[in-house]
């Protein structure tokens, strides 16, 4: 649709997936739920987020575990790191947000520290009577080595933004876990900028929640970067999980990598996962794939999959994507139970091996046991359940 493309400007080609942004609210009208960006998602179970609900509830709190040697403070919405990723809100609800934001809490791992303990951010929501703002800095320092995760935990109606800023050299992974309570709404935004041969490693996790919609986007800020940005989700009856992902590789010698898995089971679960790559004319020599596998543990569920690529040059080390959907293997199910393994303990079997590979690749010793245990407890929610079973593997 020609009202959703970005208008081209100062080189900057269209994308019709990811909107020209803007700080003025009024350059962002208020969704029906026909726009291309806004289709998949339950408009009337934002809460107003997407309209004129208020954003000024603080009903929310923020605790923070780190190294002495990390700066983790709340500063004023004037502070430089504010805006120092580069991004600009794409949609309304992030828009809103900006806008409404009262403070800005800062996370900064200076120059070439090498931080061994992550960095905890816990927010606890209390209430879904209010809706809040906020706004999260990142600033990982050239040539610094750090892991930050941000646990979202609670009940509450949520609007944020987080920046992220990889310095020339550094090394940051950032983990998003949202373990709400069953009746929050978390409308979120993350964007990163990679400096020169920095690495960033972003994950999403996300299990709790009545509506989680998970915007993460990132651009380079010279030749050398390397993003993977990983995902995991489960969806219960009821739920919807929404990821959009955007990478721009507007610079050369840059490389991604995408993979996100989800499991969904009851009646109504809904996860939807939106991937963009945009290659733009002068990122020559980039390399770039990304990845995401649903499985469909009963029926009455539904996933939505898109991948997503948009190449202007094909002087390129390599770019493409995969999207796989089905429902339980029959073999790998036959296989177990042949050996003496029960019908139910055969599907744990396979689901826990499913997500047991990612999760090891998150690379977050402390995270690894609970996520893997949150995965058990999912499917426990499981029992009873009419499971969907196929020869269409995922």
């Amino acid at each position: 649709m020609p009202d959703q493309l970005t208008t081209p400007a100062a080189g900057k080609p269209a994308s019709h997936l990811h909107p020209e942004g803007s700080f003025d609210l009024a350059d962002h009208p208020v969704p029906n739920g026909r726009e291309e960006v806004w289709r998949f998602t339950p408009i009337k179970r934002l809460r107003g987020l997407h309209d004129s609900a208020p954003l000024d509830g603080h009903d929310y709190s923020v605790d923070v575990t780190a190294d002495e040697v990390v700066h983790a403070a709340s500063v004023s919405v004037d502070h430089p790191a504010r805006g120092s990723s580069g991004y600009v809100p794409s949609d309304r609800v992030s828009a809103r947000a900006w806008e409404a934001a009262d403070k800005v809490f800062l996370i900064t791992i200076p120059k070439e520290a090498v931080v061994e303990t992550p960095t905890v951010v816990t927010l606890r929501g209390s209430s879904t009577a209010t809706a809040a703002a906020g706004h999260l800095v990142i600033e990982a320092e050239p040539f610094s080595q750090s892991t930050v995760v941000l646990q979202h935990e609670g009940s509450a109606v949520f609007a944020d933004n987080v920046e992220i800023v990889v310095g020339d050299g550094a090394k940051l992974t950032v983990v998003t876990v949202q373990d709400w309570a069953d009746d929050a709404v978390h409308h979120t935004s993350h964007h990163a900028r990679v400096g020169r041969d920095a690495t960033l490693k972003h994950v999403a996790v996300s299990f709790g929640g009545d509506l989680v919609r998970l915007n993460a986007s990132v651009d380079y800020a010279s030749t050398g970067g390397n993003v993977e940005m990983l995902g995991l989700y489960f969806a219960d009856a009821g739920q919807h999980l929404e990821h959009r992902l955007f990478v721009d590789h507007n610079q050369p010698h840059t490389k991604s990598n995408v993979e996100y898995k989800g499991a969904l089971q009851g009646e109504k679960a809904v996860i939807v996962w939106i991937g963009d790559v945009l290659i733009r004319k002068a990122a020559e020599n980039i390399s770039t794939y990304e990845h995401n596998r649903n499985l469909m543990l009963t029926d009455g569920c539904r996933a939505h999959s898109v991948p997503n690529l948009e190449i202007e040059t094909g002087e390129i080390e390599g770019a493409g994507h995969a999207s796989a959907t089905g429902r339980f293997d029959d073999e790998q199910l036959f296989y177990l139970q042949s050996r003496g393994i029960s019908d139910d303990e055969a599907r744990r079997l396979v689901v826990h091996g499913y997500f047991a590979d990612l999760i090891r690749r998150i690379g977050v010793p402390e995270l690894q046991d609970r996520l893997l245990a949150s995965v058990e407890a999912e499917l426990e929610k499981n029992v009873g359940l009419p499971v969907a079973s196929s020869g269409v593997g995922a």
